[in-house]
């Protein structure tokens, strides 16, 4: 029994420390809304440059239903965009205007190159305020188009 329980105790601590890594950035609960349906999510905010800069970067794998919120104070201008250097995940990215409304979603690939000035850019098009990354394909399988519109509101994701 003794044996179990340090056991148990020391498989805890590294699930603690496993997720304790993997929340360096604040996570929030939000939801895309459409037309008929609100979609749960829960996004990892990042909101500083450094936060924006590093992204999703060397990661091997996003859950199904997550994702990563970038934030600006200033509106982007619609050249502006992202790139998939040392990105691992094939993604979706939706601009989005100040008010959550998504202007644009973009199919973004992961980039080979060891050299960032080798790997495209994936242009906005539209201004923007706020980026959001999800798994590839997963704007298109829950039918979330340009128009729909992300809350970070839990209480709208009824």
């Amino acid at each position: 029994v003794r044996a179990l329980l340090v056991a148990l105790a020391l498989l805890f601590s590294g699930c603690l420390a496993a997720v304790h890594e993997n929340s360096a950035l604040p996570v929030e609960q939000a939801c895309l809304i459409s037309a008929d349906k609100a979609v749960p999510i829960t996004v990892e905010v990042a909101r500083t440059s450094a936060e924006r800069s590093r992204g999703l970067m060397d990661r091997v794998r996003l859950a199904p239903n997550a994702g990563m919120l970038f934030v600006y104070n200033n509106q982007r201008r619609a050249d502006h965009g992202f790139w998939m250097y040392r990105t691992l995940i094939p993604l979706d990215i939706a601009y989005l205007d100040r008010d959550g409304i998504i202007g644009a979603i973009r199919p973004m690939v992961p980039c080979p190159s060891d050299q960032g000035r080798d790997c495209p850019t994936y242009e906005a098009g539209v201004p923007f305020y706020l980026a959001l990354e999800m798994n590839l394909g997963y704007f298109e399988s829950h039918d979330i188009d340009v128009g729909d519109r992300l809350s970070r509101d839990s209480s709208d994701c009824r």
